[in-house]
């Protein structure tokens, strides 16, 4: 195959405006994604509602309308289809990448699940939603264990318990408890986190303090069983009756993907891959970052509304340099 301009790994929102900024530069691109297209916004529960407003998710100069001030998950979805067909984007979905391996002299040569594909630089957008954080405990691997959120209607009258105290164990235990679930939430901290939205914290405490919602704090799960599931608590462990958990423990980006690349990763607490942070070039020259993938496990550092800048930075920083001129392709 022809040498292509810019793979990048990764089509969410900031990927895809990576490839925008290709397109406006002259520069063939090529997109990959273990997913869909906007796979993290797809798997977000289905009647979401963005915090943000519209304007701040839009990408590439295509407006984004909505029916209400913030969006929904069905309308973001809607958006960045528009967008990737607008822009004429190459997105190769369902294709992860499992390789970058760097070529004498210059470039790389990306291996996917399908192919091999000669690229000058590559950008990675990959996010962290794909990953989540393991409980570690015996039982996590029952079917009834979910990771990911979707909505109410198949737990409606079950004994749920949701692990986590952070905002998406918050809407997932009001939700479900308005549609008729009995809820737990066990949460390892002596409150909910500092972080829960401010029309959420009110909500939950108030159906907590009057045992609608039976709350744990400092506590964890020890083992979970078809049945039931162990809780040690400050008073000793607690058995309760369970049908399904909502492990809501949080997401981290592939660090074993980061690092089989070469890109070099800090220590705890935030294990961040290291990059330029005025040009997002990591330690691997023209291998670059853009997004979430940042951060590391500080997760809550970057989001769309302050990464869309990312694309801009790296491709200024790569047209100042003497070979930053596009190949000829037919990408």
């Amino acid at each position: 195959m022809e040498n292509v301009d810019i793979i990048i790994v990764g089509a969410g929102p900031i990927g895809l405006t990576c490839g925008i900024e290709a397109v406006r530069q002259g520069m063939s691109h090529l997109i990959f994604d273990r997913g869909c297209i906007v796979n993290s916004v797809f798997h977000f529960p289905t009647n979401m509602t963005f915090f943000s407003t519209s304007e701040r998710l839009e990408i590439g100069n295509v407006p984004f309308v909505s029916h209400g001030e913030r969006p929904t998950r069905r309308e973001a979805l809607e958006y960045y289809r528009r967008v990737v067909q607008s822009w004429g984007l190459h997105v190769h979905p369902y294709e992860p990448v499992m390789d970058i391996e760097p070529q004498k002299g210059h470039g790389f040569l990306v291996r996917t699940s399908r192919g091999h594909y000669p690229a000058r630089r590559v950008i990675i957008s990959t996010g962290f939603y794909d990953l989540y954080n393991p409980l570690d405990v015996p039982g996590e691997d029952l079917h009834k264990v979910r990771h990911y959120y979707d909505e109410p209607h198949p737990y409606v009258y079950r004994d749920l318990a949701v692990i986590g105290g952070a905002n998406s164990a918050v809407q997932v235990a009001l939700e479900t408890w308005r549609a008729g679930a009995r809820v737990t939430m066990i949460v390892r901290e002596a409150e909910l986190g500092t972080s829960v939205k401010y029309w959420l914290r009110p909500d939950v405490e108030n159906r907590i303090r009057e045992g609608a919602i039976t709350a744990y704090f400092n506590s964890t799960v020890r083992e979970i069983r078809p049945d039931s599931l162990d809780i040690v608590t400050p008073e000793g462990r607690v058995t309760v009756p369970n049908d399904f958990v909502f492990a809501m423990t949080g997401y981290r980006p592939d660090f074993e993907f980061l690092k089989r690349v070469g890109i070099a990763v800090t220590d705890a607490p935030h294990f961040a891959p290291v990059h330029d942070s005025d040009t997002l070039e990591t330690n691997v020259p023209d291998l670059f970052l853009a997004g979430v993938v940042c951060g590391g496990m500080n997760t809550s550092r970057w989001f769309i509304e302050n990464a869309r800048d990312h694309a801009a930075r790296i491709f200024h920083a790569i047209a100042a340099r003497p070979n930053s001129q596009p190949e000829a392709s037919s990408s």
